[in-house]
């Protein structure tokens, strides 16, 4: 079967892909069209690809010829309900050769052959997923990177997965090339490679060089492709229908999450949309230190062709090519954590599947990003709502972390929390400090899993990507160092946030993380100042700025006011400590016993006086402190009106608790 598109000028209307519907609630139905040799062709119902202004320049004619496809689950059901014969073919293509590599293990086991070990069935496992398809090699790709999961030999088997597959002929890659560029290759490029570099499940790629002299990467669909991802998809959305409806412990939207990987896999389909990504990808992410993401040559992209820079490079998980290089692969990996971060936190944009294959170590020791193909997005909201449940699992809070699940929609805002709570306290007792072989996402995400059966837990649609995403890092970082610490990477990052983040939600859970009952928690201050320091892109100085901004705002008043009365018992411990070795050096050295000697500091000032000090010292440690600039910085900050202000409340407060004391010691003489 071949998929045609519709172009958006035949279908004024827009249609929303999720119900098939558009804004007249008109059904979308998909349309077959005989060929000329009898075989029939998919329509597909389209939308104009969102493009940007460069995209807009190269290609204004191409995309109006080739617009984006969509994933549209109702026309795809309309169209394999009228093919149950296909169906039922597909479905035993898939379940015969599986239960038979099934049987063929339970048969080893017990004849006592350890299975583990054998590289004969991992080789007929990676045999198995090459034949089934594109959708089963993405369930082999994501397997290659689980090394606590997944036995040595078969993890060597199924890593060929990333870029070894078999190629299609060279006959049809030079034709599609063609047809999306409207010339033969010998045209279009100076030199190509005569044979396929790397195989991949949706295309494969040849290396090549332009005529202007610049060398590219240039990647090719497979033949076909749609046709058999769509079937696959309807099976298996089908099943997790039947699944959540029938089996009642079950309350993700199962069927939420396989639509939302079947829009990511169809974007991947579409080379101009993958395009778009990289582009959205370089401006939002190419600043950071040591990230290089590669340039798209749009004049020689289309839908099925995609044109990019060439990367020489070395896959992550190949340790020793990396380190004969001079190269520190466990960096390259602290430098994805923090790309990561940024992606999954900062903007919401993020890479669903940095495989191996798709993460290379560049001669000059930088982490190149490859395939933007499998992109997805996260909402402010939700961004703001990991962060604070980071904060919450890092400072043992059980309670805010339950309360984060409802904002993250894994419970509903009616749930009884209360039985919940003590549930989490058991799972991520030991979150804080423990290596990825001990405590990791995959286990943590494992024993929530059973929580969510004892509990009214529901997994919604967004998080499925965000953990394969994590998942997928995680076990490149597990290869690389098995005690690589997932959270200690990640809370200095999460800690600069906290401090310098303007959003009211960080700000409301700043507030909650250093005050409990009204008092005022120096020790989670000092945790939170200690591994800011860590973070590449804070210093002295934007900690200094932006507290003050934030301390005399509007925003800041209850921070603000509890940090004046926190001020004033230092000052008073202070003072106090001052008169009490003042006057006991009267009544001792002196000999002045009319003197009488003043009453130190209580304990608990004293202890506000330790954290202080602390403080002090975790600022003098931090990027940006300088003694030379201290005096001058200091004289501008004592203009600053916000400064000013609130030097005045603390004089002022200080000022009556004086007066109230010497009040109290009169009435008490």
């Amino acid at each position: 079967m071949i998929v045609k598109t519709l172009p958006p000028s035949s279908r004024p209307i827009q249609e929303d892909s999720r119900n098939g519907t558009n804004r007249r609630g008109e059904l979308d139905i998909i349309d077959i069209v005989p060929e000329k040799n009898g075989t029939e062709s998919l329509v597909v119902p389209l939308r104009p690809s969102q493009t940007s202004p460069r995209l807009l320049a190269a290609q204004k004619v191409r995309i109006t010829a080739q617009p984006e496809i969509l994933y549209d689950p109702v026309s795809i059901a309309a169209h394999y309900q009228k093919r149950k014969l296909q169906v039922v073919r597909r479905i035993f293509a898939v379940l015969w050769p599986t239960l038979s590599f099934v049987f063929g293990l339970w048969s080893d086991n017990k004849r006592g052959i350890v299975v583990k070990n054998d590289r004969r069935r991992a080789t007929q496992l990676r045999v198995l997923l090459t034949q089934l398809g594109p959708a089963y090699i993405k369930i082999g790709q994501a397997l290659s990177t689980r090394p606590d999961l997944v036995p040595p030999v078969y993890l060597e088997e199924l890593t060929k997965l990333q870029d070894q597959l078999p190629p299609f002929p060279n006959e049809i890659a030079y034709q599609f090339i063609k047809e999306e560029l409207g010339a033969p290759p010998e045209e279009v490029y100076a030199e190509l490679s005569a044979q396929p570099i790397a195989a991949a499940s949706l295309g494969q790629v040849y290396k090549g060089k332009l005529k202007t002299g610049e060398e590219v990467a240039v990647k090719v669909q497979r033949p076909d492709l749609r046709e058999r991802i769509t079937i696959d998809l309807y099976i298996l959305r089908n099943l997790a229908g039947w699944v959540q409806k029938k089996v009642k412990r079950v309350k993700s939207d199962l069927v939420g999450i396989l639509d939302e990987l079947g829009d990511r896999i169809f974007e991947e389909m579409d080379y101009i949309h993958e395009g778009e990504n990289a582009e959205r990808f370089f401006q939002l992410y190419s600043h950071i230190k040591d990230i290089y993401i590669p340039r798209i040559y749009w004049e020689y992209t289309n839908r099925r062709v995609l044109t990019m820079e060439w990367i020489n490079g070395t896959k992550l998980t190949q340790t020793e090519e990396i380190n004969a290089q001079g190269i520190d692969a466990r960096y390259l990996i602290q430098v994805g954590v923090q790309c990561s971060l940024r992606q999954l936190l900062e903007h919401g944009f993020f890479h669903a599947d940095p495989h191996p294959g798709n993460l290379l170590a560049t001669p000059d020791g930088k982490l190149a990003y490859l395939d933007f193909g499998m992109m997805s997005e996260i909402q402010p909201a939700q961004r703001y709502g990991l962060i604070e449940a980071i904060v919450h699992v890092v400072n043992r809070d059980f309670e805010g972390l339950a309360k984060d699940y409802v904002k993250l929609d894994f419970l509903s805002p009616e749930t009884d929390l209360t039985p919940i709570i003590p549930a989490f306290a058991r799972v991520f007792a030991d979150a804080q400090g423990a290596s990825v072989a001990e405590l990791n996402i995959k286990s943590i995400t494992d024993e929530l899993s059973a929580l969510m059966y004892e509990y009214p837990f529901r997994v919604p649609p967004y998080y499925a990507l965000i953990i394969r995403s994590l998942v997928t890092l995680e076990g490149i970082a597990i290869f690389i160092d098995p005690n690589f610490k997932v959270l200690s990477e990640a809370y200095p990052y999460v800690s600069k946030r906290l401090l310098t983040d303007p959003a009211p939600q960080l700000r409301a859970s700043l507030q909650d993380l250093l005050f409990k009952d009204g008092r005022f928690r120096w020790n989670r201050l000092e945790n939170l100042l200690r591994n800011a320091r860590n973070s590449e892109d804070y210093d002295f100085n934007l900690v200094l700025n932006q507290g003050i901004e934030f301390l005399s705002s509007e925003r800041g008043a209850f921070i603000r006011d509890k940090l004046v009365d926190e001020s004033v018992n230092g000052l008073d411990a202070l003072g106090k400590n001052v008169l009490h070795n003042f006057t006991s050096l009267l009544r001792e050295r002196v000999g002045l016993t009319a003197v009488n000697k003043t009453p130190s500091a209580t304990v608990e000032q004293q202890q506000t006086l330790e954290h202080i000090k602390h403080i002090l010292g975790i600022l003098q440690e931090t990027r940006g402190f300088d003694p030379v600039q201290l005096a001058p910085q200091i004289a501008q900050l004592l203009v600053n009106s916000n400064v000013q202000r609130l030097g005045q409340q603390i004089a002022n407060r200080f000022t009556q608790k004086a007066v109230a004391r010497l009040i109290r010691q009169l009435l008490a003489s």
